[in-house]
């Protein structure tokens, strides 16, 4: 090249510097999706590209920074008003860790998981796990939970009768009334609901749209809760099938150890237990056949009193086939599963470490004893398995397990290494409350339920009550600050394999009904009684929080009944029936409208997310890919609200084009009457009625 030449391009240079917009750090973007980091679930030694995203000459240089090295990204392409960098690295054994910085003339300034920044934060790194990957059919899944014996009763030859045993101080209750409310202290109540109801309403949940079951504890268990497992090996014949049906049941005073009880008979006998396996088998290869999947909740943190391996009650003992339980007998070969205080064995009052303190809830004790660990890690394999071959486990109170946080992470290792080895696209789903970042790092588990970064700021924003109607915030009702930056937080301990397939509820069997909190009511059912879940509730706030539920990241998880308007306080009163033939019709067909739209955008499901303009009341975001561009706002006021949203920022064109509404929900109902909006200048104008979300796509 010639020195004029040179000249020449000095001069070009200058001049396209000098005619550079202003500095628009709102077109700064990047995430771990597939949109900016390719292939996002990549292996040890794979070449991964990594890009990021400026407006179209407006910046000088963009670094990837990792391990204090500054790497120059190269200029990749330009696209619409978006210019493209790009680096590629190969991915080592361990985690990628990194934040981009980026040069614009004077201005310097770092880019990470929330966005822009003057100074690093190292917890809102970037992260890339090589070798870690969820399943595909769990990102974005639509999953149901169900709470067995509230669903569906099916088999009117398997429900537990009255004072078929003695638990906790009472005896068991057969509900009759299939609308009554759960007693208070109703943990020994059935209603009848059970697998066959299941079976019979599948094609209700396949016309809902659900992909995925997730089933509360349906182990061998005295409770209606069954989070004190009794025989991890065998489907409950209560939920199952019994086909032998010998003994009588208690009379008043008898123990359950009574001669001939009923209940010992129907749980202990292997037919009813290996034809309840059988009838499981057939129900999940129903489920498959209508390419939905099967989640069940492990509860490995501790059992059950009545458990086999302990057997307070001494239903086990002298039944064939069955060794003497720890409690029984202190040369129980079960001993060692849990941690005793004393020597002794009954009628001595042996002392043992209960979860939480609950006798009835015997805390396993895995670092002293091999063979419960080999035995719980053969449950994590066997129903993954055939014939079984479920599609995942959920488990209870995970953070628990163990007396060390040393042996807890070395146990979800193990865990996770033989389902996946068992089963490579079951899906390992936990329980936890609070920041889980350090189990969520690829070598343990797959994802959470999901409160940090959804349950919990979506319930302050749109009804200002803490998540079990224990409390009523309204400074925090309409707070649009706190929910974006309790989710950039929370979301930020998310690596994007683990976000996408984390379980996204509004309400479970854990907390109140989301209804329920739309009444502003704090309290619970002892003291508030049950006619005031219902009173004063919102369904306009209800559907508002599920057009974010189905258009947020992550898997939405609908709790049995929430579709059909059930309300209720926290537990028990969160797990009343649900109610056939006294739905609420027009809710159910509003949650097959979302699901549709969640299922027939894949930017919903794989999309980056951006947050566009707020205002107290007002939340609106972006779900994008090059390919697919959507706009969601609210407005949770009670008047009408006009708002201006750069849309250009997520990609949408500035000039002639269109975004078409699939959805508005407001005070009075809702509409997926088609309607376009145009957008000016990268921007688009809307009026939202009062209580009102809206659902808009780019399109021609």
């Amino acid at each position: 090249m010639n020195l004029a030449n040179i000249e020449y391009q000095d001069k070009l240079r200058q001049y396209v510097l000098q005619m550079r917009p202003v500095f628009k750090p709102n077109a700064l973007f990047s995430d771990e999706t597939a949109n900016y980091v390719t292939p996002m679930e990549p292996d040890p030694g794979d070449i991964v590209t990594i890009r990021f995203r400026t407006w179209k000459d407006n910046v000088d240089k963009v670094y990837l920074v990792s391990n204090d090295r500054h790497l120059a990204m190269e200029y990749e392409k330009s696209e619409g008003d978006f210019d493209y960098f790009k680096i590629r690295l190969v991915m080592p054994e361990e985690s990628v860790r990194y934040f981009f910085e980026i040069h614009a003339g004077k201005i310097r300034c770092l880019y990470n998981k929330i966005g822009v920044s003057r100074d690093r934060l190292d917890v809102y790194d970037f992260t890339i796990a090589p070798g870690f990957h969820t399943p595909e059919w769990a990102k974005g899944a639509v999953m149901y939970q169900i709470f067995v014996d509230r669903f569906s009763s099916g088999d009117t030859n398997n429900t537990v009768e009255d004072c078929e045993y003695y638990y906790i101080g009472d005896y068991s209750r057969k509900v009759t009334d299939w609308r009554k409310n759960p007693s208070f202290m109703g943990v020994r109540e059935f209603y009848g609901g059970d697998l066959q109801g299941v079976m019979n309403k599948l094609d209700y949940l396949q016309d809902l749209g659900v992909d995925v079951i997730y089933f509360n504890p349906i182990f061998v268990s005295p409770s209606n809760h069954k989070y004190d497992i009794q025989d991890y090996d065998y489907i409950d014949p209560h939920y199952g099938k019994i086909v032998s049906d010998g003994g009588e049941t208690l009379k008043d005073g008898d123990t359950i150890n009574a001669h001939a009880s009923k209940y010992i008979k129907r749980v202990t006998d292997k037919a009813n237990l290996e034809s309840s396996n059988t009838f499981f088998v057939q129900l999940v290869e129903e489920i498959h056949r209508r390419g939905m999947k099967v989640i069940l909740d492990g509860v490995f943190n501790h059992c059950g009193s009545f458990n086999k391996w302990m057997d307070r009650e001494q239903i086990y003992e002298n039944q064939e086939g069955y060794e003497p339980g720890a409690y029984v007998s202190a040369d129980s070969p079960y001993r060692s599963f849990f941690k005793f205080n004393n020597d002794q064995a009954w009628p001595y009052n042996p002392n043992y470490d209960g979860w939480w303190g609950h006798d009835t809830l015997p805390k396993l004790c895995y670092e002293q004893s091999p063979k419960l660990h080999d035995y719980i890690l053969e449950i994590g394999k066997k129903w993954v398995s055939p014939p079984f071959n479920v599609d995942g486990w959920r488990l209870d109170v995970a953070a628990d397990l163990g007396f060390s946080n040393e042996y807890n992470h070395q146990f979800w290792k193990e865990f996770r290494k033989v389902v996946k080895e068992a089963n490579p696209n079951a899906i390992i789903l936990a329980e936890h409350y609070g920041d889980a970042k350090s189990w969520l790092r690829g070598d343990e588990w797959d994802t959470v339920m999901n409160y940090d970064a959804f349950m919990e700021p979506l319930t302050w924003f749109f009804t200002g009550m803490e998540k079990h109607s224990d409390e009523f915030r309204g400074d925090l009702l309409g707070n649009e600050a706190a929910f974006t930056g309790a989710m950039r937080h929370h979301m930020a301990s998310f690596l994007a394999p683990s976000l996408q397939v984390a379980m996204n509820e509004l309400s479970n069997h854990d907390h109140s009904r989301f209804l329920t909190r739309t009444n502003h009511k704090v309290g619970r059912v002892a003291n508030l009684g049950y006619e005031a879940a219902s009173q004063d509730i919102n369904v306009a706030v209800m559907r508002e929080a599920v057009v974010m539920q189905m258009t947020w990241p992550g898997a939405p998880t609908i709790y049995y009944g929430d579709e059909a308007g059930v309300c209720g306080f926290t537990d028990p009163d969160n797990r009343r029936t649900y109610p056939w033939g006294e739905e609420n019709h027009d809710l159910i067909t509003f949650h097959k409208e979302m699901i549709r739209i969640h299922k027939a955008c894949p930017v919903l499901t794989h999309g980056s997310l951006k947050f566009l303009e707020q205002r107290h009341n007002v939340l609106s975001y972006g779900r994008f890919s090059q390919d697919e561009q959507m706009v969601v706002a609210f407005n949770n006021d009670l008047n009408e609200q006009t708002i201006t949203l750069s849309v250009w920022q997520v990609n949408v064109p500035q000039h002639n084009c269109k975004m078409e509404r699939l959805m508005l929900t407001h005070a009075q109902g809702y509409t997926t009457e088609q309607y376009f909006t145009e957008v000016h200048g990268g921007k688009i104008e809307l009026t939202l009625p009062p209580l009102s979300g809206i659902v808009l796509r780019h399109g021609e």
